[in-house]
């Protein structure tokens, strides 16, 4: 059977709906998903909203990357993954994954691996809204430049990381 993957990255709230449709397959047994929500809270702070901004390109290559681990790790998957940019509000769905499979064990075991790679590894800044009308960046994942043999991390241009 053949594989399914769809990435994206999407302007303001998601919608789950087409999740589901995507990774429905008549030889599946099991979908499992995960919608991450903006809360109202953080740290003791009520928040109003969150502004999601990454660098497009990069944060779907490493969306496509962590799908294609999955696929790797459990057979016969399909999978949905969506993560918002721009400004949400308290309740908006900010990322959208679902996994369907033959079985539930898959299911669940490759939702959860793609969520948690997602966290670490795909470049998508977060900043806090908060009900006082202040607002904080939040820590995030690493953005990994390879670096060339000359150690400069901008991509070989000669300038020797400057």
């Amino acid at each position: 059977m053949a594989q399914k993957i769809h990435i994206a990255i999407r302007e303001g709230a998601l919608d789950a709906t087409p999740a589901f449709a995507f990774v429905s397959d008549a030889s599946h047994g099991a979908i499992a998903s995960f919608v991450g929500v903006v809360r109202n809270h953080h740290e003791g702070r009520a928040v109003s909203g969150m502004i999601y901004d990454c660098h497009d390109g990069l944060a779907e290559k490493a969306l496509l990357e962590i799908c294609h681990e999955a696929i790797n790790l459990w057979d016969d998957v399909h999978i949905f993954v969506e993560h918002a940019k721009g400004t949400l509000k308290v309740g908006d769905a900010s990322v959208v994954i679902a996994v369907g499979s033959p079985h539930r064990a898959n299911a669940f075991d490759a939702c959860r691996f793609i969520i948690e790679e997602i966290k670490k590894r795909v470049p998508v800044w977060k900043q806090e809204l908060y009900i006082d009308g202040t607002q904080a960046w939040l820590g995030g994942s690493k953005l990994d430049i390879p670096q060339t043999k000359t150690g400069c991390g901008c991509g070989g241009c000669g300038c020797g990381g400057r």
